[in-house]
């Protein structure tokens, strides 16, 4: 990057690189995303799923031991048995449990962790992702460098960058000018598979009273 001094406050690249054990693997696509462990609602999922299972594994063997089904068992088996299908609480719990597994399959297919933008590869077997905020971060910091810039904000998105400057000397349209062009250069020493496009507003101060 243009500004290694410019990552503060922890931030950093996220590096992933095999084990010896996994071995080197065939090489992904450049511009690969880093896909989220999704630890979090597979336990959850898991967790439910067990608790399901064991009550239900525990009354089936109780039936199965001459003893009486329990009253929840029996009361779901006979709701069930008796609601029609166009009754609001079968709709409910229908479209409920339609909404989870969209849930589910929409977390199985999308890679998930958007605030790691991918940087290319160097060395085949090396990952590397540079942290949204550290993107705003270095941006912002070569933007404060520009003759005439007071203060900046930079939002750094998945394929854009937009810089808000405020100007208190010097032409508006010169300083535009110098700041497309120093972050240009600094987007370019980022080293992102896929270079953010650039969003320049350059103001006035508002005055004062």
């Amino acid at each position: 990057m243009s500004e290694p001094g410019g990552l503060q406050g922890g931030t950093l690249p996220v590096l992933e690189k095999p084990t010896q054990e996994d071995g080197p693997g065939p090489a992904a696509p450049a511009d690969h995303r880093f896909w989220s462990a999704r630890r979090v609602p597979a336990g959850v999922v898991a967790a439910l799923l067990l608790v399901v299972a064991a009550a239900f594994l525990y009354d089936v063997a109780a039936v199965r031991a001459h003893r009486s089904a329990m009253a929840w068992r029996s009361g779901l088996a006979r709701q069930l048995a008796e609601r029609p299908l166009d009754d609001i609480w079968v709709l409910v719990g229908a479209g409920v449990a339609a909404a989870l597994g969209l849930w589910l399959i929409l977390l199985a297919v999308t890679p998930g962790l958007r605030d790691v933008l991918p940087m290319r590869r160097i060395h085949p077997d090396v990952r590397a992702g540079l942290d949204r905020d550290a993107a705003a971060l270095v941006l912002r910091d070569r933007a404060m460098e520009v003759a005439g810039v007071q203060s900046v904000k930079v939002r750094a998105g998945r394929r854009k960058a937009d810089v808000r400057a405020l100007s208190h000397f010097r032409d508006l349209d010169d300083v535009h000018a110098d700041l497309d062009a120093v972050l240009t250069d600094a987007i370019r020493g980022l080293g992102l598979v896929r270079p953010l496009a650039l969003s320049v507003h350059v103001r006035r101060p508002a005055k004062k009273g």
